[in-house]
């Protein structure tokens, strides 16, 4: 990388994570879960696992970040 110039500070961070679905996964299964509650148990339950799955795998991918960063 080059140096910045002078008086000048690198912007942080310096390495932006990859993209990742999960945030639009946990935005569709918060929708899911808040229809399934208004309309039927069978959407409230799809909501609810796809809620479940995305945050887990959202949480994991950021574990993995921080220990390949470390």
């Amino acid at each position: 990388m080059t140096e910045p110039r002078t008086g000048w500070n690198r912007p942080r961070p310096e390495r932006i994570p990859r993209p990742t679905a999960w945030p639009p996964a946990l935005a569709l299964g918060i929708t899911f879960f808040a229809w399934g509650l208004v309309t039927s148990p069978v959407v409230l339950g799809v909501g609810l696992v796809l809620f479940t799955l995305s945050l887990a795998g959202w949480i994991g991918e950021i574990r993995h970040e921080q220990r390949t960063e470390g």
